[in-house]
């Protein structure tokens, strides 16, 4: 059978509109992987990032700090990576004094591998303050709360009400001072004193701290450590911190300081936790809900072992700013 012209002309149109059909099919599949690819690196902090590529790490220091392997851990791994400097960002009321302690001892062997800076996102205050300084500068915003330098130890007690309901509590025990305080008797002065050293101890050690750190001495020192909070304005004179400023400032001064360019990226380093294996997936969902400013809930229902939910118990001495 006879093929027409037309027939001929409209066989090759098809075809070439095909071709084309196929051509923006394919543009629009790459440009989708593209956007997603995008994306996804975007939701899960520069995950596509190397370690081992230059870059200046962030860690975040939120909710209750504790005493964490992990966290020791973490730091390790960034004195060994690519970084050339470390911003710490802070919004913490503090914690334990040991984890807080042992927070600043982590710190400060970093600090001999990598200039870090600290940036207070809301509060720095007692044992979140006492990780501040572990780092070479600290800066804060102008109404940030810094400060509650000092120690606490609290106990419930319920005798009055266990008299009122007629409940009695018996112990046997080798000496006046075992286990004392408790919430079932009224503390006797031997056992206040007993904490109370306990208590001085603590603050002594870290207001020595706060007098080599911030370099503070005399009535300076003694206001600074009266246990109470600052604005970051307040803070600003009394050389609790060093500038008035956000991690703009930080990356500002890391380069007027330390000579690290500001056009280097910034990597989020996290601990590990029990999400790993579906890490980025609980990743992307926390970046999601901090778009609408649900970050900390959201972190407290997929990790609650950040810390965010303060659902941990906190025993012994504790270096924290309004612990009820």
């Amino acid at each position: 059978m006879a093929v027409t012209a037309i027939e001929v002309d409209e066989l090759l149109a098809r075809r070439r509109l095909r071709r084309k059909l196929i051509f923006w099919r394919v543009l629009a599949l790459l440009v989708l992987v593209a956007g997603g690819v995008g994306l996804f690196a975007w939701l899960n902090d520069g995950v596509f990032l190397p370690r081992s590529s230059a870059h200046v790490a962030r860690v975040k220091i939120g909710g209750l700090i504790r005493t964490e392997r992990e966290r020791a851990e973490l730091f390790e791994a960034i004195g060994r990576s690519g970084a050339k400097a470390v911003i710490l960002a802070i919004d913490s009321p503090g914690g334990t004094v040991v984890g807080s302690a042992a927070l600043y001892d982590e710190l400060r062997r970093l600090a001999t591998k990598k200039p870090i800076v600290a940036v207070v996102d809301g509060m720095a205050a007692s044992g979140a303050y006492i990780a501040a300084m572990g780092a070479d500068h600290i800066i804060a915003p102008r109404n940030a709360l810094v400060g509650s330098i000092g120690v606490i130890f609290q106990f419930p007690n319920f005798a009055e009400l266990m008299k009122t309901v007629g409940i009695s509590y018996e112990e046997i025990k080798s000496t006046p001072l075992k286990a004392a305080p408790n919430m079932f008797d009224p503390p006797t002065e031997d056992a206040r004193a007993a904490i109370r050293s306990l208590v001085e101890d603590s603050y002594v050690w870290f207001k020595e701290l706060v007098s080599e750190r911030r370099l503070l001495s005399g009535d300076k020192l003694d206001i600074a450590a009266d246990g109470r909070v600052f604005t970051g304005h307040q803070a600003l004179p009394l050389r609790l911190i060093d500038e008035i400023g956000d991690e703009r400032t930080a990356r500002d001064w890391l380069e007027r300081e330390r000579g690290i360019a500001k056009n280097l990226p910034v990597r989020d380093w996290h601990t590990q936790r029990a999400v790993d294996e579906f890490g980025w997936l609980a990743g992307i969902a926390i970046r999601l809900m901090s778009l609408i400013g649900l970050e900390d809930f959201g972190r407290a229902i997929i990790d609650p072992a950040s810390g965010v939910a303060m659902q941990a118990r906190l025993d012994g001495l504790l270096a924290l700013w309004h612990p009820r």
